[in-house]
């Protein structure tokens, strides 16, 4: 018998990695834009809400493959920082 992977469970683990990276990049643009609003810093709200939808949005992202080590190893780029 060999043992199997979950390819689904694999993924939303991989989602919730990326949920726990998001989470202290959203709280520092939330200061940013707090900051921007102060300021009356209209482009760069703009720019801080359009950052913000994107990391929520990640979780969409789809996956290239099913091949488990593919799943691990994408990253998506605004979750760098």
């Amino acid at each position: 018998m060999s043992i199997g992977i979950n390819i689904e469970k694999a993924k939303e683990i991989q989602r919730d990695r990326w949920r726990a990276a998001r989470t202290p990049i959203l709280a520092a643009l939330d200061v940013q834009y707090m900051q921007a609003l102060e300021s009356g810093d209209t482009a760069a709200q703009a720019l801080i809400v359009s950052r913000k939808n994107e990391l929520r949005d990640v979780t969409e992202t789809p996956f290239p493959s099913d091949v488990p080590a593919d799943i691990a190893a994408l990253w998506p780029a605004c979750l760098n920082g």
